[in-house]
This record gives structure tokens, sequence and C-alpha cells, in this order.
């Protein structure tokens, strides 16, 4: 049976899954990732590489790296994750510019109980000033770790183009503005996004704008309302992609933020 169950507090998402049929589609976010596999085997493709997250193995996903996701067997999975802005992080760690996990499954006893800590305590609802200790303490251990290294700059291109990208979520993508911007032919620009972030320009802006309107859900309790902000056709269209990156609805995922 496949279940997944939001939460959030002290500016963190927690997220608990199992999976046994379900796969994710290749996706990003915006956020850090990082969690724990319970149960069973984690399998993903991530920088061109297969990936696999044994029992205890911990996950650790930089902002915008682009990845899909599957129980390696029929056995299932299970696994908890932590979701977590890039500001809040930095400011966690007293840290001003980007850091980046260099590898993507750790093992570490110490760091994967402050995440297991913090997750529960997400997800069962505890005081938020409990939560914030628990996130010290979780970055803590991921600071003193060797898993985070330097920053990664973004081609300057590819920067202008994201944000062009994130302006205009609630249209239509058009390529040719972005490429007027930018020099480049609209092959050119598809070849170098796709070289620097492993997914297609398109592929990127529809994830932008399930990102979007699960903000906007979370913010404003409000499905319809996200709908229309990000350009979607219907609740329907919104549900289709939401549910592929996010394993639930935006109403099932509303309904866990209450």
């Amino acid at each position: 049976m496949d279940k997944f169950v939001y939460k959030k507090s002290a500016g963190v998402t927690a997220l608990s899954a199992s999976m046994t049929e379900f796969k994710y589609k290749r996706h990003a976010h915006k956020e850090y990732a990082i969690g724990v596999t319970l149960r069973g085997i984690q399998q993903y493709n991530l920088n061109g590489s297969l990936q696999l997250s044994y029992q205890n193995g911990i996950m650790l996903f930089n902002p915008e790296q682009v990845h899909d996701g599957m129980a390696h067997d029929k056995a299932g999975l299970d696994y908890v994750m932590l979701y977590i802005e890039p500001k809040l992080l930095l400011e966690a760690i007293e840290k001003k510019d980007i850091v980046r996990f260099s590898t993507p499954i750790v093992y570490d006893r110490e760091l994967e109980q402050r995440i297991l800590s913090l997750s529960h305590a997400i997800l069962s609802e505890k005081d938020e000033a409990l939560c914030c200790e628990l996130f010290l303490s979780f970055t803590d251990s991921l600071i003193q770790t060797s898993h985070s290294i330097d920053d990664k700059k973004d081609n300057a291109l590819i920067r202008t183009a994201k944000d062009m990208l994130h302006a205009n979520l609630e249209h239509v993508l058009k390529l040719d503005e972005i490429c007027k911007e930018i020099h480049l032919s609209k092959f050119q620009f598809i070849r170098l996004f796709k070289a620097h972030t492993g997914i297609s320009p398109y592929q990127y802006f529809l994830n932008c704008k399930i990102e979007r309107a699960k903000l906007l859900i979370e913010k404003n309790r409000d499905i319809y309302s996200a709908v229309a902000a990000c350009g979607f056709v219907d609740l329907t269209h919104l549900n289709k992609h939401f549910k592929s990156v996010y394993g639930t609805t935006a109403f099932e995922y509303m309904s866990h933020m209450n």
C-alpha cells in the first residue's frame, strides 16, 4: 500500500512514506531533501547514476537535484524525509553561501538519529519550540560530518533562464523570450539547460509550477487559487502533476497540513 503523510513545523516539512507500486517521476525540489530509509531499499537515478539506499541509509539531495524514486523490489519501502529551505539551513549552520552534499547516500548513526527525532516530532505535531531545538541539533550533526562540500555556481545563462521561468509560472512556457534574452537558439538553450540541470526547460518549468502550488496551498489553504495562480488548466491537471512529485493529491496534501 502506498501512503504519504506530510506535516510542517519550524519551517521544515517532514514526510512519512510507504511505497510498493508508486514511482516518482523525474523531478527536483528547491529545498534540501534529507531522509532515512527505514525498511526496504530505495532506488533512484541521480546525476546519471543508479543509487540504492538500504535500511539506515541517509539520502542527501541538494536543491534542484533531479531524481526519480521507487522501491527496489516487491517487498516495498518505508522512509522519512525532511525538506528544508536553503535559507533556513544556511541560517542554522551560520553560512552565507549554499553548501552541497558530495555523497548522495551515507551511513552515520548519530545523524540518522537526529533526522528521525526531528521527523518524528514534526509528524506527531510536537510543540514548535521543541522542533526548533531538534532542528538545530540535526544541523549541528550534519555540519560536523564531512558530507557537505563547497558551493557550485550556476552557469550565468542558466541562472538568467531560471529567473525568467520563475517570474512567469502562471503563463505558458515561452522559449522564444528566454532565448532572445540569453542570445541562444532554442536547441542550444535546451541542450545547455539539460546539461547543467539534468532536466529539460519544460520539465523544470512544470516542476516549479508544482512547487509554487504547494507553497500557496500551505499558505492559503485554498487549492483552487493555487490552480489559477500557477496556470494549471483545472484541479485534475494540478492533481495529476502534484501526485507524480509528492505521491499524494493537492487536496490530500492540504489536509495533512491542517
